[in-house]
C-alpha cells in the first residue's frame, strides 16, 4: 500500500437483478465492515436516474464519495432471509429476490482458495479475463475522490425470480441487467445473481 493511504474491508455479498419495468437494483448485504453490519441499496430506474438508499450519514457519505448517483436517501435498509432467498425492504423499495443454485461461474471460483480469491494481487490478475466473459464487470478499478477498489468474488448463485415494488410502481418479472448499471467503474453481471465477495478500498488516510 502507498504511504498515506489506508485500505478497508467490505465482506458479504451483492445481488443484482434487472427487472422487465427497466429498473435494475444492486442489494449489498455486508456481514462484516469497518462499521459492522449493514446494507444499502443502489437502484438505476429506465430513465437512467441513479438513485443510493443508505442506512444512515455515514454509509451514504462513504458510498457516495466512491460511486455516482442523481439522488441520495436516507431510510431504513433491511435484508432478511426467506426460505427461497431474500425480502430487501426499505420505505421506497419492496424485493423478493428467490435464489437458485451455484452458477458455472461460481464452480469455478470456488476452486481458488478465498484466502487467494480475495487479495488485490489476484483480482488485478483476474480483471482481464472478467472484462471479455462479463459485459461491465470489472474486478479492480479507481473510484471516487482518489480511491482504488478491487472486488474479490468466491461464489455466484443464481436469482431465479423477483417481486416487488419501487416507489409504488410494480418493478415487474426478472430480467438482466441490461443496459449495465452506471455507477462506478464496474456493473453487476448481466445474468441475475448474488456474489459473495471480499470488496477492498483504498483511500487516502
Amino acid at each position: 500500500m502507498r504511504p498515506g493511504r489506508v485500505a478497508e474491508r467490505f465482506t458479504g455479498r451483492i445481488a443484482g437483478v434487472g427487472s422487465t419495468s427497466g429498473v435494475r437494483v444492486v442489494v449489498g448485504r455486508w456481514d462484516d465492515s469497518p462499521w459492522g453490519t449493514f446494507a444499502d441499496v443502489m437502484l438505476e430506474d429506465a430513465s437512467g436516474h441513479r438513485v443510493l438508499l443508505a442506512p444512515d450519514e455515514r454509509v451514504r457519505e462513504f458510498v457516495a464519495s466512491t460511486y455516482s448517483f442523481d439522488e441520495h436517501v436516507i431510510e431504513r435498509v433491511a435484508v432478511d432471509d426467506t426460505t427461497d432467498g431474500w425480502q430487501v425492504s426499505t420505505p421506497s423499495l419492496s424485493l423478493r429476490l428467490v435464489v437458485g443454485g451455484r452458477t458455472p461461474l461460481g464452480a469455478a471460483l470456488g476452486l481458488v482458495p478465498a484466502r487467494i480469491a480475495t487479495a488485490p494481487a489476484w483480482c488485478a490478475v483476474a480483471d482481464p479475463v472478467a472484462r471479455v466473459v462479463l459485459r461491465g464487470v470489472r474486478t479492480r478499478g479507481t473510484a471516487g475522490n482518489d480511491r482504488r477498489e478491487w472486488y474479490g468474488a468466491t461464489s455466484v448463485v443464481s436469482v431465479t425470480a423477483i417481486s416487488g415494488e419501487w416507489r409504488g410502481t410494480e418493478l415487474g418479472a426478472l430480467a438482466r441487467v441490461d443496459p449495465p448499471c452506471r455507477f462506478g467503474f464496474s456493473s453487476t453481471p448481466a445474468r441475475p445473481s448474488v456474489t459473495s465477495v471480499v470488496t477492498t478500498i483504498e483511500r487516502p488516510s
